[in-house]
Formats: C-alpha cells, sequence, structure tokens
C-alpha cells in the first residue's frame, strides 16, 4: 500500500488529488495531512481517518519528521513550493508537484538538480499530456497523417466566469503575490504544444497584452464594492448570484467557501475575496495575451489565452504538408482533413471526424490519468512519467520569457534568455 501524505489542502491536493486516491484506488492511501486552516484540515482527517499524530498545521510540521510515509503531494500557493519541495527530495520523498514548480526561474531550474541529485520520482501536474483527447492529436500528428507540421493556432479559452473567480477575485489575481497569469494558467498549454512537437525546444518568443477590462474605471456608477451590497447584483455579469448560488457543492463555490450550504456561502461573501466587485480588486494579471512562438524546427505557433470567451475549453488548429487537424477539448470533437482526398472541382481535403475516448476526471480525464500515473510509478511499475520537472522545464522558461517580452516589448530569444540564469 503506498502511502501518501498531502502538503496543501486545497481544491487541487484535498478535492482532487487525494479524492481521487480515496475513490479510485486500492493501492493507496492518505496518511497525512498539513494545512493551516482548520476547516480544511479537518475535513481531511475525517475523509481520511488521518491519526493525530500526522496531522499538521504547517510543511515545516510536517518535513521536521523523519520520512514516515512514501509520497507527498506539494499543492501548495505557488510561491511555496520551492522550500518543501527541497526539503521533501532530501528526505528521499517520491513527489507529486503541482503547477506550476514555481514562481521563479531560477528555482525551476533548480528544482530539475535536485531531483536528479536526490534521485527521487517527481512528476510535475501537467494533466493536458495524459487527456485522451490531446494524446489523439499526438497520436495523429506522429502518424503523419497531416505531413510535416508548419504552423499551429491555440487558444486557450479561459471563461468570462472563470477569469473572474480565479484570475480576478481569486488567488492568482496579483502576480507580485503568485505568478505571471501565462505561467499560472499556461504552462499546461506550452508544454503540450512542446509535447505535440516531440520536445522540439523554443527558439524565440514574443508575447503582447495587457489588463483591459477588470479595472476600476469600468465599474458600473454607483456600484459597492462588495457585491452583496451592490445594486447590480442582479444584473451584473459577474454576480455571486450567477457563479456561486448556483454551484454550491461544486466549483467554483467549493474554492469561494468552506461551507456548502447557502448561509454559509453568503456570510463567506460578505467579508472574503469573492465577494469583491470584479472591477475593484487589487488584481494585476492581464486579461488577454497573444503570443508567436518559433520552435527550433521551424514551426510557428499564435498562442492565444484570452478571458473574454463562453466556453471554458481549448481549441486548436494544426497545419501540416499534407493535411490539417482541428480540434476543441470542451466538444471532445477532432476534425482531420486530408489534402487532394476530396472530392469537388478542386478536390478539397477528406474529412475525418473522431471523437477521443471519455475518462471521467477532471480536466477531461486528465486527473485520472494523472494520478494513475502516479501511483504506478511510485510503485515502481515505471521508470519514469510523462511530466518529469527536466521535461515541464521547457514550458516554464517559455512562460517566463513571454511575461519577460510583454512587460519589456521585445522578442526573446531563448539561448540568451537561459544565459542570465547560468
Amino acid at each position: 500500500m503506498l502511502r501518501v501524505g498531502v502538503i496543501g489542502a486545497g481544491n487541487r491536493g484535498k478535492d482532487v488529488y487525494a479524492n481521487f486516491i480515496l475513490k479510485n484506488s486500492d493501492e493507496a492511501e492518505i496518511v497525512a495531512v498539513a494545512e493551516p486552516n482548520p476547516i480544511k484540515r479537518d475535513q481531511m482527517i475525517k475523509t481520511h481517518g488521518i491519526l493525530p499524530e500526522y496531522v499538521f498545521n504547517s510543511w515545516e510540521e510536517f518535513l521536521e519528521k523523519d520520512r514516515f510515509c512514501d509520497a507527498v503531494i506539494l499543492a501548495t500557493g505557488d510561491d511555496m513550493h520551492f522550500e518543501p519541495m527541497e526539503l521533501a527530495m532530501k528526505k528521499g520523498y517520491d513527489i507529486l508537484l503541482e503547477k506550476p514548480m514555481s514562481n521563479r526561474v531560477e528555482e525551476c531550474i533548480h528544482i530539475v538538480k535536485m531531483a536528479e541529485k536526490y534521485g527521487v520520482k517527481v512528476m510535475v501536474c501537467h494533466v493536458l499530456r495524459y487527456t485522451p483527447f490531446f494524446s489523439k492529436l499526438k497520436e495523429l500528428i506522429d502518424s503523419g497523417i497531416i505531413g510535416e507540421v508548419v504552423d499551429i493556432q491555440h487558444n486557450e479559452n479561459i471563461g468570462n466566469f472563470h477569469f473572474a473567480h480565479s484570475f480576478v477575485r481569486g488567488n492568482w489575481r496579483n502576480s507580485d503575490e503568485t505568478s505571471p497569469l501565462i505561467l499560472q494558467k499556461s504552462c499546461h498549454d506550452l508544454d503540450i504544444l512542446s509535447w505535440l512537437l516531440n520536445g522540439n525546444p523554443c527558439k524565440k518568443i514574443a508575447s503582447f497584452g495587457n489588463l483591459k477590462y477588470f479595472r476600476k474605471e469600468n465599474a458600473p456608477e454607483g456600484s459597492a464594492d462588495r457585491c452583496l451590497e451592490c445594486k447590480y447584483i442582479d444584473s451584473c455579469i459577474y454576480s455571486p448570484k450567477k457563479i456561486y448560488y448556483n454551484n454550491i457543492g461544486a466549483w467554483p463555490t467549493l474554492v469561494a467557501s468552506e461551507i456548502q450550504t447557502e448561509e454559509a456561502l453568503t456570510k463567506s461573501l460578505e467579508h472574503n475575496q469573492y465577494g469583491r466587485c470584479v472591477y475593484k480588486c487589487d488584481n494585476n494579471v492581464v486579461d488577454n495575451m497573444v503570443s508567436i512562438i518559433e520552435f527550433e524546427n521551424g514551426v510557428n505557433v499564435t498562442f492565444n489565452l484570452c478571458a473574454f470567451t463562453d466556453e471554458v475549453c481549448r481549441t486548436i488548429k494544426i497545419m501540416g504538408t499534407k493535411g490539417e487537424i482541428r480540434g476543441n477539448d470542451a466538444k471532445n470533437h477532432i476534425e482531420v482533413y486530408e489534402f487532394g482526398k476530396g472530392e469537388g472541382r478542386f478536390a478539397n481535403g477528406k474529412k475525418t471526424e473522431i471523437i477521443p475516448d471519455v475518462l471521467e476526471g477532471g480536466h477531461g480525464g486528465g486527473d485520472t490519468g494523472l494520478m494513475n500515473d502516479f501511483v504506478n510509478l511510485c510503485l515502481g511499475r515505471q521508470e519514469d512519467s510523462r511530466t518529469n520537472p527536466r521535461t515541464s522545464l521547457e514550458s516554464h522558461i517559455m512562460a517566463f520569457a513571454a511575461e519577460d517580452s510583454r512587460v519589456n516589448g521585445n522578442v526573446v530569444y531563448m539561448d540568451e534568455y537561459l544565459n542570465r540564469f547560468n
């Protein structure tokens, strides 16, 4: 039986990863928790039957002890990964590390070196690699059905309400406290692009974006600082009535209130960050960003990251010398066009529609695939995973470089950028 401790019992650590082990694995169990929030900590104790000697208020208390379990799930805030990661590796724990690895370039590089130095098994939570949707895209590219890839258009459609929850009101609203948007939200996407291109490295990147809308000057006249006191509560697009009260017991209300009742939610929104007006928060992360990327193999990519979408999904268009692939992960739908094999005047592309397998779990089944891989890795059934730190580093460096380009208005050449940290 694989014995696992959870450091950071938030939405990912408690509700996703620990809950998966509880419900889906007869080969692993949660035996310890480190969490400063007493309500979340108590929920973990009751749900997993954790013994008192393995309940901690902080990661420091957890890691003061000699190694007492096999692996840890490290799901603290972005700016709180490096120190517990370093100490856990020194003590010999295998680790599932929530992305991003760190919000600092130097720490990401050092995490890779430490993992290789101490020889522990480490996985970074790039869940998209485990989805049937993106796995099918890679299979199609590798098959050669569209020839040589020339160009990719990739969109992360964050969704207007998702952005308001997570990046205006929520924990990742301010890059000075956590991470830039492209690192926190989209190291997933940069990782997938690299994976689809068989790990080919990025050569140069240029990015453009700003915080266009969620600003004080766009607040309706006479609006209140807190939503429950505001005269626009029934009409505002971002009203808590629409985002939270309709989702009690599910995300994102699970994050907005520690207790999932209407009464408790109301009390939470009266004072916590999720009850604030979206135009009057201390947010500074961009709400739109476009990146242009050139890979070493000559493939060009445009990546569009935007808050102002209806769907929460990823859409992609992959253009090759012999055909084209289009996909929408929320619809679980892929179209393949093979040039010159169709009918009609110009023998247009032969169209094939593909519906990838369905895997239960969040992120289109990616959470399930990730956790199965982690359990198998820790139990010694495989030597490596799809998402080790060395592999993950490429997407992180791309994200940091993209933000550097956006802020400074320059094209970033990756070799020169990396030389700053050697």
